[in-house]
């Protein structure tokens, strides 16, 4: 059983001075019989109260506000957790068995959400893509992994080639872009096949073994199987994700999952780095693959402040790091 112990930092510099922060962290990994977390700590600038609360996805949500004026924001994650390999489903019933299984669930609540898809110029082809490439007697499990496969072969890991705003439209045209990119890509391709499917956010902690990723905020995708449960599956790395791969939240798609997010009042241009260090069970492991890696200045282009304007695009750059 790995043991791992993470850092994450999210700092925001501000050009003049803030204040009245108001923000919405999502930085508390699950704890279930797969990941255990031994401590956790979170300092932030000023120690404002953070108020704790669970959401309708079962994710944990610290809510806080930093009100005296200040130039810079810094929210420090430390994790230490434990987790144990889940085994892979048996897939021993016959394949009609589950798809009519998951047929039964498309009313039900809480598969309802993780099937609904929002339409985009590209869902018809890929649509396409995925009825002609139907199987005859294979199983959810094994369109998943086809699926996942499909996406490591057909797109390329390309870290800028996409912006924070980048649509899926656009990702289906480029056929490149970061593990964001390829877990929206695969949930749309899971629900197209009635199978729920939700975004994860969290890291993966390989053994520096060069998995995309590693060492920094990750995404990756859970279907639910019948008769089995979710199903962590990574197209960046066309793997199961499993005990190398921490779970920090899950959701419909990135916007439910964001790390960290806010607004403020007071300059409109501002900074935002993010750093995720990982250690392997001793101090004196500790791998520092990513430093921190600041992203451009957001400017204003008028004279009114246009922070709350820009929550989608803060939330967004947390996770294109990798």
């Amino acid at each position: 059983m790995p043991k791992f112990k993470i850092k994450h930092t999210t700092r925001y510099t501000y050009k003049g001075l803030v204040r009245d922060s108001a923000n919405q962290v999502i930085l508390f990994p699950i704890n279930d019989e797969y990941q255990e977390v031994l401590k956790h700590d979170l300092k932030i600038s000023g120690d404002p109260a953070v108020e704790i609360y669970k959401d309708y996805y079962g994710n944990e949500v610290g809510t806080f506000t930093h009100c005296e004026p200040h130039a810079e924001l810094l929210i420090v994650s430390r994790v230490q957790v434990i987790t144990t390999p889940r085994p892979l489903p048996t897939d021993d019933i016959f394949a009609i068995e589950q798809w009519l299984a998951l047929e039964k669930l498309k009313h039900k609540i809480p598969y309802i959400d993780y099937l609904k898809q929002e339409h985009f110029y590209g869902l018809d082809e890929l649509k396409t893509i995925v009825e002609q490439e139907d199987i005859e007697h294979e199983t959810p499990f094994d369109t998943a992994n086809r699926f996942n496969k499909y996406i490591w072969e057909n797109f390329k890991y390309i870290p800028g080639i996409t912006t924070v705003e980048t649509r899926l439209e656009e990702i289906w045209q480029l056929k490149a872009g970061v593990c964001q990119d390829f877990a929206h890509i695969l949930l749309v391709m899971l629900r197209l096949k009635n199978i729920p499917a939700r975004y994860v956010s969290g890291y993966i902690c390989p053994h520096r073994n060069g998995m995309r990723g590693e060492g920094a905020t990750h995404a990756w995708v859970e279907a639910y199987i019948p008769n089995y449960g979710w199903l962590g599956l990574d197209p960046t790395n066309n793997c199961v994700a499993n005990e190398t791969h921490v779970r920090l939240a899950v959701g419909r798609n990135f916007p439910d999952c964001s790390p960290v997010k806010g607004v403020y009042k007071g300059a409109a241009e501002h900074k935002l780095e993010v750093s995720v260090t990982v250690s392997y069970g001793s101090e004196d492991e500790e791998k520092t693959s990513d430093t921190i890696e600041a992203i451009p200045i957001v400017k204003s282009t008028g004279t009114f402040p246009v922070n709350s304007f820009q929550q989608h695009l803060e939330m967004m750059q947390q996770q294109q790091q990798q």
